[in-house]
């Protein structure tokens, strides 16, 4: 039976996690001040929920700047998964790895942003390393989403977006058939460069995540009562303007790159995307801003619906004014949709994917997986681990389990930095780490 935990059994509940493996339903389930917690308390199949309420005010805590020291691997060291699972070594020396995709054929496509290029891995059905290794596209400007078109078993393009645009590649089944064409442009700037793009399950409709320009729109001004009342009627809900026009949201556009618009507003950073397959709704893995102190905001995951607005820069988590930004935006309260899944502050979440492969345990099917890459503003350190969303009947619980845990070498330092999940076509779970250059591997082999 899973038991609500206080914070003072939770590095007893770790250390146990950490040797044997927890079940699912014998995890713990970590809630209030003992869900947010830090690295010493991360293990397998430990389990938090965090709600609304949990959250402390505003600068409750001092806000901090703490990058972490990325380390080597130590000799022999490899993630830790839950009981019954086996952890391997399918990929090294690739240049930052960030976004992985399979195609239908089970070839393994990851984005090597730092480098510009796109790589194809290939590896036998059950093979716990690719054996084969191509350069499908280069000469790209920090390539990170990557998605086949149209959705289904023949894709005929495989589409990658830039920090700038979108192009696509003609796309039989093996590496690129043609030149890049150009698809659409997309908003610029240094800070959240990351684009993902999805398509949605008909093909009709691609969806292009594009973060703020800032952590809180700081040299955006309000405009004058009129010339905002006259946008606000013009834009859809929650939409801002000046250096942040079109940023922190997910655009919409068509197969094509025509008919561009606004689908959702208000996601800081929506660094992955992906479509639940049981419901057809888009998703996205999101990071939240930073400064408000040690545990706040959460992170979070969260379906996407057309037309909504999750706060930024006015509001997180629901109708909480952000300090920074009070009394701005009154006529949006009660109009923020709260996130589905809250997430341990500045986790940093990168990567987002449904499980629906026939490899793990039944319960798994239907639950996802979020790539924790960890932050810089958090003294507790948290993050750098992969994390199960819990789901029942097609809907989150709000509960989540440690999955992936164990890159973590010190409140200081850390080998590996999860970036984002994928799963196999043998079912097994890839997992990137642009801190170590490589991609993990995580196999069900039974208890």
């Amino acid at each position: 039976m899973r038991i609500a935990t206080s914070v003072f059994s939770v590095l007893v509940l770790a250390a146990a996690g950490a040797a044997y493996g927890l079940a699912a339903e014998d995890a713990p389930l970590l809630t209030g001040a003992a869900a947010y917690g830090d690295w010493r308390a991360d293990a397998p199949g430990v389990r938090r929920k965090i709600t609304p309420a949990d959250m402390p005010p505003p600068l409750a805590s001092r806000p901090v700047a703490e990058p972490p020291r990325i380390v080597a691997r130590p000799d022999g060291a490899t993630p830790k998964a839950p009981r019954g699972f086996a952890v391997s070594l399918f990929a090294k020396g690739l240049a930052e790895p960030r976004t992985i995709r399979v195609a239908p054929n089970g070839d393994v496509f990851v984005a090597e942003s730092v480098a510009g290029r796109v790589r194809v891995l290939r590896a036998k059905a059950g093979a716990e390393e690719a054996a084969d290794s191509q350069v499908f596209a280069s000469g790209l400007n920090r390539p990170f989403g990557i998605a086949f078109y149209p959705p289904g078993l023949n894709p005929s393009f495989v589409y990658v977006a830039t920090s700038d645009r979108i192009v696509r590649y003609p796309y039989h089944g093996a590496l690129a058939a043609g030149p890049a064409e150009p698809i659409a442009t997309l908003p610029r700037g240094e800070y959240h460069w990351t684009r993902d793009l999805v398509f949605s399950p008909d093909g009709e409709t691609m969806y292009v995540s594009v973060g703020s320009a800032s952590n809180v729109a700081e040299e955006v001004a309000t405009p004058p009562a009129a010339e905002l009342k006259r946008f606000v009627e013009s834009h859809p809900l929650g939409a801002i303007w000046g250096d942040e026009e079109e940023r922190a949201d997910i655009l919409a556009f068509d197969p094509d790159g025509r008919n561009k618009r606004i689908f959702a507003t208000g996601l800081r950073n929506c660094s992955g995307e992906t479509i639940q397959p049981e419901t057809g709704a888009l998703w996205c893995a999101t990071n939240e801003r930073d400064l408000l102190g040690d545990d706040l905001p959460p992170d979070y995951a969260t379906s996407v619906k057309e037309g909504a607005f999750y706060g930024w820069p006015w509001y997180y988590i629901g109708d909480h004014p952000d300090p920074n930004r009070a009394n701005e935006r009154p006529d949006l309260a009660g109009k923020v949709t709260v996130p589905d899944v809250l997430i341990q502050p500045h986790s940093a979440p990168l990567g987002i994917t449904f499980y629906e492969g026939a490899q793990f345990p039944a319960a798994y099917k239907g639950d996802a997986f979020v790539a924790l890459h960890g932050s810089w503003n958090r003294a507790k350190r948290t993050g750098y681990k992969v994390v199960r969303l819990i789901f029942q009947d097609g809907k989150p619980t709000g509960e989540y389990d440690d999955f992936l845990t164990g890159f973590v070498a010190s409140d200081a330092a850390v080998w590996g930095r999860p970036v984002a999940v994928a799963v196999a076509a043998d079912g097994a779970l890839l997992v990137t780490d642009d801190a170590g250059g490589a991609i993990w591997r995580v196999a069900y082999q039974g208890k």
